[in-house]
Protein backbone atom coordinates (compact mmCIF):
# COMPACT_ATOMS: atom_id res chain seq x y z
CA UNK A 1 0.00 0.00 0.00
CA UNK A 2 1.14 3.61 -1.27
CA UNK A 3 0.83 6.43 1.40
CA UNK A 4 2.06 9.61 0.02
CA UNK A 5 2.40 13.15 2.36
CA UNK A 6 4.28 16.20 0.40
CA UNK A 7 5.67 18.41 2.61
CA UNK A 8 7.74 22.17 1.69
CA UNK A 9 5.47 24.33 0.44
CA UNK A 10 5.71 27.89 1.05
CA UNK A 11 4.99 31.73 0.10
CA UNK A 12 8.40 32.69 -2.03
CA UNK A 13 9.39 35.62 -3.57
CA UNK A 14 8.95 35.67 -7.63
CA UNK A 15 12.73 34.25 -8.66
CA UNK A 16 12.87 32.01 -5.31
CA UNK A 17 13.35 28.77 -4.81
CA UNK A 18 11.20 25.65 -3.21
CA UNK A 19 12.14 22.08 -2.61
CA UNK A 20 8.89 19.79 -2.08
CA UNK A 21 9.26 16.60 -0.56
CA UNK A 22 6.72 13.73 -1.24
CA UNK A 23 7.34 10.74 1.34
CA UNK A 24 5.82 7.06 0.93
CA UNK A 25 5.23 5.43 4.32
CA UNK A 26 3.67 2.52 2.51
CA UNK A 27 4.96 0.51 0.21
CA UNK A 28 8.91 0.26 -0.83
CA UNK A 29 9.17 3.08 -4.16
CA UNK A 30 11.49 0.92 -6.22
CA UNK A 31 9.01 -0.33 -8.51
CA UNK A 32 6.92 3.17 -8.89
CA UNK A 33 6.50 5.70 -11.09
CA UNK A 34 6.64 8.63 -9.26
CA UNK A 35 4.86 11.98 -10.68
CA UNK A 36 4.37 15.24 -9.59
CA UNK A 37 1.26 17.65 -10.52
CA UNK A 38 -0.02 20.65 -9.81
CA UNK A 39 -3.52 22.04 -9.89
CA UNK A 40 -4.34 25.86 -9.97
CA UNK A 41 -7.59 27.49 -8.91
CA UNK A 42 -10.68 26.00 -10.88
CA UNK A 43 -8.08 24.46 -13.29
CA UNK A 44 -7.87 20.37 -13.64
CA UNK A 45 -4.27 18.75 -12.60
CA UNK A 46 -1.12 19.14 -14.78
CA UNK A 47 2.06 17.02 -14.47
CA UNK A 48 5.09 18.52 -14.10
CA UNK A 49 7.12 15.98 -14.24
CA UNK A 50 7.63 11.71 -13.20
CA UNK A 51 10.78 9.97 -12.54
CA UNK A 52 10.75 5.90 -12.25
CA UNK A 53 11.85 5.00 -9.28
CA UNK A 54 12.75 1.62 -10.08
CA UNK A 55 16.13 2.72 -12.18
CA UNK A 56 19.20 4.08 -10.90
CA UNK A 57 19.93 5.80 -14.42
CA UNK A 58 16.05 6.70 -14.82
CA UNK A 59 15.97 10.38 -16.02
CA UNK A 60 13.32 12.24 -14.70
CA UNK A 61 10.88 13.44 -17.72
CA UNK A 62 9.28 17.11 -17.25
CA UNK A 63 6.56 19.32 -18.79
CA UNK A 64 7.70 22.16 -21.38
CA UNK A 65 6.17 24.58 -19.01
CA UNK A 66 9.34 23.58 -16.17
CA UNK A 67 12.07 22.41 -18.32
CA UNK A 68 14.86 24.02 -16.92
CA UNK A 69 13.35 25.21 -13.76
CA UNK A 70 12.28 22.16 -12.01
CA UNK A 71 14.14 18.88 -11.13
CA UNK A 72 12.82 15.99 -9.85
CA UNK A 73 15.40 13.67 -7.69
CA UNK A 74 14.52 10.71 -5.55
CA UNK A 75 16.61 9.21 -2.09
CA UNK A 76 15.03 5.89 -2.51
CA UNK A 77 16.28 4.46 1.09
CA UNK A 78 14.17 7.41 2.85
CA UNK A 79 11.20 6.50 0.45
CA UNK A 80 10.95 10.46 -0.67
CA UNK A 81 11.21 12.22 -3.88
CA UNK A 82 11.75 15.48 -4.11
CA UNK A 83 10.76 18.48 -6.70
CA UNK A 84 13.03 21.07 -6.67
CA UNK A 85 12.08 24.26 -8.09
CA UNK A 86 13.84 27.14 -9.63
CA UNK A 87 13.20 30.56 -10.67
CA UNK A 88 9.80 30.35 -9.59
CA UNK A 89 7.13 32.96 -11.06
CA UNK A 90 3.51 33.97 -9.94
CA UNK A 91 2.22 31.30 -12.74
CA UNK A 92 3.59 29.22 -10.38
CA UNK A 93 1.30 29.03 -7.63
CA UNK A 94 -0.64 26.14 -7.55
CA UNK A 95 -1.12 22.54 -5.22
CA UNK A 96 1.67 20.94 -5.73
CA UNK A 97 0.91 16.78 -5.45
CA UNK A 98 3.04 13.65 -5.64
CA UNK A 99 1.61 10.23 -7.39
CA UNK A 100 2.24 6.87 -7.78
CA UNK A 101 2.04 3.87 -9.35
CA UNK A 102 3.32 0.50 -9.43
CA UNK A 103 4.88 0.49 -13.03
CA UNK A 104 7.56 1.42 -15.68
CA UNK A 105 7.19 4.52 -16.76
CA UNK A 106 8.99 5.98 -19.74
CA UNK A 107 6.83 7.95 -22.42
CA UNK A 108 5.22 11.00 -21.78
CA UNK A 109 1.46 10.08 -21.14
CA UNK A 110 2.85 9.79 -17.77
CA UNK A 111 2.56 13.36 -17.38
CA UNK A 112 -1.39 12.47 -17.24
CA UNK A 113 -3.08 12.47 -14.07
CA UNK A 114 -4.95 9.52 -15.04
CA UNK A 115 -2.19 7.07 -15.36
CA UNK A 116 -1.54 7.22 -10.99
CA UNK A 117 -3.29 5.25 -8.64
CA UNK A 118 -1.75 6.56 -5.37
CA UNK A 119 -2.11 10.18 -4.39
CA UNK A 120 -0.83 12.94 -1.51
CA UNK A 121 -3.32 15.69 -0.27
CA UNK A 122 -1.10 17.98 -1.52
CA UNK A 123 0.98 21.24 -0.47
CA UNK A 124 0.45 24.90 -1.24
CA UNK A 125 2.95 26.67 -3.11
CA UNK A 126 2.50 30.79 -3.85
CA UNK A 127 4.42 32.90 -5.51
CA UNK A 128 4.12 36.37 -4.73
Amino acid sequence: DVQLVESGGDSVQPGGSLTLSCVNSGDTLPSHCMGWFRQFPGKEREGVGFVYAGDSDSEPKYADSVKGRFTISKDNAKRTVYLQMNSLVPEDTAMYSCAARRAICRDPSWLRPARYTSWGPGTQVTVS
